[in-house]
């Protein structure tokens, strides 16, 4: 493992029809939404568990229970843990807490991001390492797709604008110009975002359910 020290912090739903990429369902349902939830988070947990990079911890919501996340415990190394905090940022900042208090430095990163990489996380491992504040990696909406820091930093957590374009820029102005931005990627939200990941496959490596979604999804 090239990072022990550190940790990795993957944020994800319970694949429950209705509860998740509510945007993506009003598409193509409720259920085949939770379909895709479930094929995306399952392809980031095998990419960060395969690239041994650090330990990897899965916050689950809402608790720990659903037996997606008992099966990815039972056959990748990860340790499960409950997310609490009334919203997204206050529940980030408690498994900051939490990993910080026996880590030196942690990334948290959502489950929707097909093209977050073992390198693109050993480039935000990397910079950890080396002294950086924090890290982030922006998403193209204008939110970011991966928090990186060396210690807590609640501003970054308060009174956000969850969900909107103005996250990542609020972010930085809170860090005031003390990170690093690594290049920008993209997550899956809408139905557009499927098409884009049907012409972009090829260049990327995608888990093997995943990859059955996709040949049976129109292009």
């Amino acid at each position: 493992m090239q990072f022990p020290e550190a940790r990795i912090l993957l944020f994800c739903r319970a694949p429950v029809a209705g509860q998740v990429k509510t945007r993506l369902a009003r598409a193509i349902g409720d259920e085949a939404a939770a379909r895709w939830h479930r094929a995306l988070a399952t392809h980031c947990l095998e990419t960060v568990s395969a690239a041994q990079l650090a330990p990897l911890q899965l916050w689950c919501s809402p608790d720990v229970r659903h037996d997606f996340f008992s099966r990815q415990q039972a056959r990748l190394s990860l340790s499960l843990h409950g997310q609490c905090g009334a919203d997204l940022g206050a529940r980030m900042s408690h498994a900051f807490d939490v990993a910080l208090a026996d880590a030196g430095y942690a990334l948290v990163i959502g489950s929707d991001c097909p093209a977050l990489s073992a390198d693109y996380l050993r480039q935000a491992l990397s910079a950890l390492r080396e002294g950086a504040p924090a890290v982030i990696g922006p998403a193209e909406d204008g939110g970011y797709v991966m928090l990186g820091l060396r210690r807590n930093h609640r501003p970054l957590f308060e009174d956000m604008p969850w969900g909107t374009g103005a996250v990542f820029d609020t972010t930085c102005q809170r860090m005031a110009g003390d990170y690093l931005a690594l290049p920008p990627l993209w997550d899956v939200d809408v139905v557009e975002d499927l098409w884009r990941l049907k012409r972009e496959a090829e260049g990327l490596s995608l888990a093997d359910e995943l990859k059955d979604r996709l040949s049976a999804f129109p292009a």
